[in-house]
C-alpha cells in the first residue's frame, strides 16, 4: 500500500554535480528519522548539473516545514543547491484559465473528480462566458473577465487579484488563447502551464493545425510547457504525437489533436503537482 501523502515529504534538488550528494541526502534524512521511500537522480554531463527528487516517510521524522530549512542549510550551502521541499501533501490550489474550447477543461475536471489529479480547483476563469455551464455543473465558481476595449493590462490586474486572493499555487492554461504579459508571468515563475496544439518547436504561434496541413506533415503533436515571455518557447514538460496522412483535412487534424492536447496537458499538470519537475537551461528534468 502506498504511504499516506499527509505523512510524506518531497525534496527537489538542483546543484553542480559532485561526489557524495546522494549519500549526503540519504544520510541527512536517516539522521532525522525519515524513511527514504523513493529517490531519483540525473546528471547533465554537458552542463555539470545534478538533479534529484527524494520522497520520504515522515512518521518518525523530527523535521517540520519550519525546522527543515535551518537543518538542511549546511548541506545546501556546501553543494550550492537550489531546492524545494513540500511536507504535508496538501493538494495544490489550481486556477484554470479557459477560452471557448471545452475539451481540456472537461478532461482536467474529470480527472480531478476521479482522483487522478490531487488538486483543488477554487475557480475557473475565462475572457469568454462560453464555458460557464461546465464550471457550474462541476460546482466550481466561474469568473468571466473579458478584455474590454482591448485593455489587457486591466484584465490581467483582475486576474492577479483573483489568484492572489485565492492563494493559487498553479495556473493552467487549458486552451486560453491569450498571451500573458511579463509582469504577470513574474508572479508565478514556472507555475503557469500551457498546452500548445503542435509538437514544439514546430508550428509555434497561431493556427498550427493549418500550418501543419499546409506543410504536409505526417505526424502532428501537442506540447505542454511552462509559460515564459517568449511565445511558445518555455521549458517543455510533456509531448505526444499521432500519425496523419494526405487524406486528413484540417478538421481531421484538429480532431486528432484534441485527443493529444487533453492527455499531454494532464500529464504535465500531474508531474507538477507531484513535485517531479526541475527546470534548468530552459529545459526540464521530469522524474517518472
Amino acid at each position: 500500500m502506498s504511504p499516506d501523502l499527509h505523512h510524506t515529504g518531497r525534496l527537489l534538488i538542483a546543484c553542480p554535480d559532485a561526489r557524495g550528494i546522494v549519500a549526503a541526502v540519504a544520510g541527512f534524512l536517516a539522521e532525522h528519522g525519515a524513511n527514504l521511500l523513493d529517490a531519483q537522480q540525473h546528471t547533465d554531463t554537458e552542463h555539470g548539473e545534478f538533479f534529484m527528487r527524494a520522497e520520504f516517510d515522515l512518521t518518525d521524522c523530527d523535521l517540520t516545514p519550519t525546522t527543515f530549512p535551518e537543518c538542511w542549510s549546511p548541506i545546501a550551502q556546501r553543494h550550492s543547491m537550489t531546492w524545494h521541499v513540500r511536507f504535508d501533501g496538501r493538494p495544490l490550489r489550481v486556477a484554470i484559465l479557459v477560452g471557448r474550447q471545452p475539451h481540456c477543461l472537461y478532461d482536467l475536471l474529470w480527472r480531478h473528480e476521479a482522483g487522478e489529479l490531487p488538486i483543488e480547483v477554487p475557480l475557473i476563469v475565462s475572457n469568454h462566458d462560453t464555458l460557464r455551464p461546465i464550471a457550474e455543473h462541476a460546482g466550481i465558481p466561474f469568473e468571466h473577465r473579458p478584455i474590454v476595449a482591448g485593455d489587457k493590462p486591466a484584465q490581467e490586474a483582475q486576474l492577479r487579484d483573483l489568484f492572489e486572493a485565492q492563494q493559487i499555487d498553479l495556473i493552467v492554461l487549458a486552451r486560453y488563447m491569450q498571451v500573458l504579459s511579463s509582469e504577470f508571468l513574474t508572479r508565478w515563475p514556472n507555475r503557469i502551464i500551457n498546452i500548445h496544439h503542435s509538437f514544439l518547436p514546430a508550428f509555434a504561434g497561431g493556427d498550427p493545425y493549418r500550418q501543419a496541413y499546409d506543410r504536409g506533415v505526417k505526424i502532428i503533436g501537442a506540447t505542454s510547457h511552462y509559460v515564459t515571455e517568449v511565445l511558445d518557447d518555455g521549458p517543455i514538460i510533456a509531448q505526444d504525437v499521432v500519425e496523419v496522412s494526405h487524406r486528413d483535412s484540417t478538421d481531421d487534424l484538429k480532431r486528432k489533436g484534441r485527443d493529444l492536447e487533453r492527455t499531454v496537458l494532464a500529464r504535465a499538470v500531474r508531474a507538477h503537482v507531484q513535485d517531479r519537475i526541475l527546470v534548468s537551461q530552459n529545459k526540464t528534468v521530469v522524474f517518472e
